[in-house]
């Protein structure tokens, strides 16, 4: 099964719906139940010793897990985060973040993803998150 929203409406989406956001993350890939994100780090992501931030990488789990139940129920944008567990691993050191989730479930009301973060180019997970969405009844 193919996602019913394409990396290029998912932007679109996100380019609306957040238009006052600047450097905003870019979706590079949506799948069946799995979606990756990228974001350059600039200086408002970073703490200091030039690590990206814990609020950076749980907007990044967020943001991706919000794409990866696009893939299964097409553009829903009343769809709202209701759990974000996020376990830090290591140091997230690089010039862009990547963020990878995977549905887990995705029933009548909740979705629940498994969300992997790492600094690009670096094969260690950096963060590790559990996000739960609640789904509208009126879809």
């Amino acid at each position: 099964m193919s996602s019913k929203v394409t990396v290029e409406d998912a932007n679109a989406f996100l380019e609306e719906a957040f238009s006052g956001a600047q450097n905003r993350s870019k979706v590079t890939l949506m799948e069946d139940g799995r979606a990756i994100m990228r974001m350059d780090a600039s200086e408002q992501h970073l703490r200091p010793g030039g690590y990206i931030s814990g609020p950076t990488q749980m907007t990044m789990a967020d943001s991706v897990t919000y794409m990866a139940i696009f893939t299964r129920l097409g553009i829903v944008p009343m769809t709202v985060t209701s759990n974000l567990n996020m376990n830090f691993l290591r140091p997230c050191i690089g010039s862009a973040v990547i963020a990878e989730a995977r549905l887990l479930k995705l029933g009548r009301t909740l979705a629940v993803a498994e969300v992997e973060i790492r600094a690009e180019g670096s094969e260690k997970v950096a963060s590790h998150a559990i996000v739960t969405y609640s789904i509208p009844a009126a879809r």
